[in-house]
């Protein structure tokens, strides 16, 4: 009976585990300057309970238009258009990106 309960347990892991990569906790929001630390909250699970990219596409929309308001009632600017989802992690592991390449890791 204990390989069965190993195997759900650990099956719920992943599940829960997997669930948080579609919006990363630390994505940086937009126009959170203005609002409150409840409001970054709610944004961030509305954003990690989105199922597909089109509905988070929507919500984040959305968000800027609110946001936009709220910057304009406050004598605030913010950019025209929301920052793209994920953009922030630099180059990654295209040319010149890092990884383990030739002397990768070594001290020079």
């Amino acid at each position: 009976m204990r390989a069965p309960k190993l195997i759900m347990t650990a099956l719920a892991m992943a599940i829960t585990l997997g669930a948080g990569t579609a919006y990363p906790a630390d994505e940086v929001i937009h126009g959170s300057q203005l609002m409150t630390a409840q409001e970054r909250i709610e944004y961030r699970n509305r954003m990690h309970t989105a199922t597909t990219a089109l509905e988070r596409e929507q919500i984040r929309l959305e968000h800027h238009q609110a946001m936009q308001a709220r910057a304009k009632a406050q004598g605030k600017s913010l950019p025209d258009a929301p920052p793209a989802l994920g953009g922030g992690m630099g180059p990654g592991w295209g040319p010149g990106g890092g990884g383990m390449g030739p002397g990768g890791g070594r001290n020079r």
